[in-house]
């Protein structure tokens, strides 16, 4: 893969053999974003555990103490009686019907975020072909099947992320914007490693955190060492 001048300059920037701790590789991550865009920070973490087990999954959600810096945009299936508490909460769309239907018609996915009352699931249900794959599925292990909607609703918009294994055993997290600055990245590293070693599976055997790497949205992956953290 051919990667242009400005990539190639900050790969120069950096030792890439070296496993810089948290802050470094931020600070390198936003020195080496080149872009005429905000670019998103994420994190990759490969774990050392075998998604195609049961026992082994890790998957959940957590707020980020200073948000994506992303807008979210809200989906929620409730009962028409439910509708004005979603949207009081600051849902962009609520109901269940006429949102299925332009799902499954129309293949409208104008949402970043799927929230569903428990009551609700039998019906959603029939959009798992559509949401799953998008990983937009609302689930109790990620908080967005709940009886409390207008929470689900707050957490979301103040920057909710959910982290997932994919096939490969990695999750892939965005943890904010480059204009945030290393401080507020820091802390929302923090905050997504924290709970990912909390997920850790009973199940999991020998090293945990397998690896670590942080990037801008066009930069290089910068090393992270997870000593700290344990295994």
């Amino acid at each position: 893969m051919k990667h242009g001048k400005k990539y190639t300059d900050s790969v120069k920037a950096y030792d890439r053999a070296k496993l810089y701790e948290v802050k470094e590789a931020l600070q390198v991550a936003v020195d080496t974003s080149k872009a005429k865009f905000d670019e998103t920070v994420e994190v990759h973490v490969r774990l050392g555990v075998d998604s195609r087990h049961a026992d082994q999954q890790v998957r959940g959600a957590v707020v980020l103490p200073n948000g994506t810096g992303k807008t979210v945009r809200v989906l929620v299936f409730c009962k028409d009686n439910r509708v004005q508490e979603a949207l009081d909460a600051g849902a962009d769309y609520a109901g269940s019907d006429e949102f299925i239907q332009k799902i499954q018609g129309e293949g409208w996915m104008d949402f970043d975020v799927v929230v569903a009352s428990p009551d609700m699931m039998g019906v959603v249900g029939r959009l798992g072909k559509v949401l799953g794959p998008r990983g937009l599925m609302p689930s109790p292990k990620a908080g967005t099947v709940t009886p409390d909607i207008a929470k689900a609703v707050k957490e979301a918009k103040a920057g909710k992320i959910e982290y997932r294994l994919d096939k490969t055993n990695i999750i892939h997290c965005p943890i904010g914007k480059k204009s945030f600055g290393v401080e507020k990245l820091s802390e929302n590293f923090e905050t997504l490693m924290g709970a990912i070693v909390k997920a850790k599976p009973a199940a999991a055997k020998g090293q945990y955190l397998k690896s670590c790497v942080v990037a801008s949205t066009m930069g290089p992956g910068i090393k992270v060492s997870t000593t700290k953290y344990g295994n």
